[in-house]
């Protein structure tokens, strides 16, 4: 049976998106079929249309995302028909080199479904990061299915399918923040933000939020920034500096991924300290340091993919801890939208008027 449903495609570069029919197949091996109830909109699924990922057009966008399960393929036993889930593009294999050494969260040959979903006239899409889910059905594998606890909403339960779970993930798991650390993070969008939510779970007693957005400092000091600081207004690396006795933060965030905020989580870090990389960069960015100072300032560079995360591990203890109300997640839907309105929510996003606009079908 092929499933006919509308979904959201990009055909060409830096060309609108439009709402196109799309034929989604039963599931077949290893797969399963998932009727989508939120999809938070990403800034992955703009580099998809701008053409910044690759060039296999048409993309079926969208990633970010909760729903059902309603049918599965054979040999499927991890979800079942009804089940509630968040979607994943972190499908470990169990069999390469870094799942073998026990790193899951490093897997280098991750599942995505092997049959293709397709427009009306049979030309194959191809699903951001493996997904596609703005649309009202999707057909992914199996192990991309996360299930979760149904009382966690779709449109806040999704964001952990992405950029909700880089940011905390970035903290948590690759920065191992712990109670009594300093933590700064550059760059207060959704990401940076949730970096911030994930410091303030993890105890971390300064907490130092940077931007050039007054909007996303007050996000950031809502999620939990003890601090703020305006990165026109003032020298970052000196104002970090300060409000962290003089020495730097144990682990500083760079949740923008540009050389020039890089130098400045280099050099705000304290002596041993940890930088995280989780903004991600273009090609053609090149970086330049000291050597000398890379030797001498020791500690860790880091970056982090999405979040280091397992989700099968991370996505139910996050939501667990949402519900018990710990983390603050409800605060990352900026708005609830159509899947037609897509596109304005693209430019919402440029202009930073959201931390995410949600899709809801």
């Amino acid at each position: 049976m092929v499933h006919e449903v509308r979904g959201v495609v990009a055909r060409s570069k830096n060309a609108p998106v439009n709402i196109e029919t799309v034929l989604v197949p039963d599931p077949g091996p290893g797969e399963a079929l998932v009727r989508v109830q939120a999809c938070g909109v990403c800034h992955t699924d703009l580099h998809y249309r701008e053409g910044g990922i690759n060039d296999d057009f048409p993309f079926l966008l969208g990633h970010e995302a909760a729903g059902v399960v309603e049918a599965v393929g054979a040999g499927v036993t991890e979800v079942a028909p009804g089940d509630y889930v968040v979607l994943n593009w972190r499908a470990v294999c169990g069999q390469c080199r870094a799942c073998k050494r026990g790193r899951p969260w490093y897997c280098f040959a991750t599942h995505n479904a092997t049959q293709k979903m397709t427009l009306a006239d049979g030309t194959p899409l191809s699903p951001a990061l493996g997904i596609g889910a703005f649309i009202e059905k999707t057909l992914v594998a199996a192990g991309q299915c996360t299930k979760v606890d149904p009382a966690a909403p779709p449109e806040v339960a999704g964001l952990l399918g992405c950029g909700a779970m880089a940011g905390l993930g970035a903290v948590l798991n690759t920065g191992a923040v712990t109670r009594g650390d300093t933590v700064a993070v550059i760059g207060c969008g959704g990401v940076g933000n949730a970096a911030i939510a994930g410091a303030r779970l993890a105890g971390a007693t300064t907490i130092i939020g940077v931007d050039l957005d007054e909007r996303k400092l007050a996000w950031a000091k809502q999620l939990g920034a003890t601090h703020t600081v305006h990165g026109g207004q003032a020298d970052v690396v000196a104002a970090i500096r300060e409000l962290t006795g003089g020495f730097g933060a144990d682990v500083v965030v760079d949740a923008v991924g540009r050389p020039e905020t890089y130098q400045q989580a280099f050099y705000a870090r304290d002596l041993a300290g940890t930088v995280v990389l989780v903004g991600v960069p273009t090609p053609e960015m090149r970086l330049e340091l000291p050597l000398l100072d890379v030797f001498g300032r020791g500690g860790a560079l880091k970056s982090s993919w999405y979040g280091d995360c397992l989700p099968s591990r991370d996505f139910p203890t996050l939501l667990g801890l949402y519900l018990q109300g710990r983390l603050e997640l409800d605060a990352f839907v900026s708005e609830r939208i159509g899947l037609d309105d897509v596109e304005e929510a693209f430019a919402r996003m440029g202009r930073g008027e959201v931390l995410r606009s949600v899709v809801m079908l």
